[in-house]
């Protein structure tokens, strides 16, 4: 299991998509109890008292989040591996408690030594570090900084996340982040089946002209307040139950603040709108691109 309690300095992001924080009182309304258990294999307590309320996620939470000090945490498996991260599936439950059970996914971000993302500084353009001593790091390249430069990322999507929950934008609800790890919500069924990427979506071609409507409703939200996906694709689109949801948001840019913003938008809408047309939903991405403009500037 990769070290889950690396140092969460690391925070950082533009201040378009920092959120105030809200005081979270729910560590101190009650005495914690533990079941008369211990971890097993692939198991331990759960992280949920460790972290601070900013690295929870937004009120209200949904009644599926489990917040008990009592939980247990357990390993499923794998369910992606990427180029700067892998996702497990993560169980976290109160023994003996059925009431108490829900499936999350665990993205556990690499540094710089065991990642092959390479373009991340395109992303990075117009953000900061608000510690100077990460900074510093940073630039070295040191061990330490290696570590903030892995925590940047997963911060910087767990930041992402709480924002476009928060305008209604279908993402996944982020629950906390802690250090190098994020953990989400799950986007499948009761036995753990991931939902299947739009790339492996096979649909009529009305099915997939509302599938087309609701991408251009969440990169229209997107938009409105000011963002780009940044690495929009098939891939990271999941269907489930007949609905979109968007993944992979540490690359999310600033149009504006960010030098390539606009180029990074253009390039979703053509990722977009060439997937449909190859499957004969002709759209036009030169349309899309207008439409987003405007949407960026209302």
């Amino acid at each position: 299991m990769s070290d889950l309690f690396a140092s969460s300095e690391a925070s950082t992001t533009s201040s378009r998509l920092s959120i105030a924080p809200t005081f979270d009182a729910s560590p101190f309304e009650s005495v914690p109890t533990f079941a008369d258990v211990e971890p097993g294999d692939q198991q331990r307590w759960t992280t949920w008292p460790a972290i601070t309320p900013s690295e929870r996620g937004p009120l209200p939470r949904p009644d599926w989040v489990v917040t008990s000090a009592g939980a247990l945490d357990t390993e499923l498996g794998i369910l992606k591996t990427g180029k700067e991260a892998d996702v497990f599936l993560l169980e976290r439950a109160v023994p003996d408690d059925p009431t108490q059970r829900t499936l999350l996914a665990a993205k556990r971000y690499r540094d710089s030594d065991h990642s092959s993302f390479h373009r991340s500084g395109v992303y990075t353009e117009g953000r900061s570090t608000r510690n100077t001593r990460d900074t510093r790091a940073l630039a070295k390249k040191s061990e330490h900084g290696r570590a903030v430069a892995a925590a940047q990322w997963s911060f910087a999507e767990f930041d992402a996340l709480c924002r476009m929950w928060a305008l209604g934008a279908p993402v996944p609800y982020p629950v906390q982040v802690n250090g190098t790890e994020l953990l989400m919500e799950f986007i499948g069924d009761a036995n753990g089946v991931a939902a299947p990427r739009l790339a492996a979506v096979r649909s009529d071609r009305g099915e997939l002209a509302d599938l087309y409507d609701q991408i251009v409703d969440l990169m229209r939200i997107f938009a409105t307040a000011g963002f780009a996906h940044g690495d929009l694709s098939a891939y990271n689109l999941l269907v489930h139950d007949g609905r979109v949801r968007v993944i992979d948001l540490p690359q999310i840019v600033d149009i504006i603040a960010n030098p390539q913003g606009l180029d990074l938008l253009h390039r979703d809408c053509v990722n977009i709108c060439d997937w449909f047309t190859r499957r004969r939903v002709d759209r036009d991405a030169e349309e899309l691109f207008a439409e987003m403009l405007a949407a960026s500037y209302a």
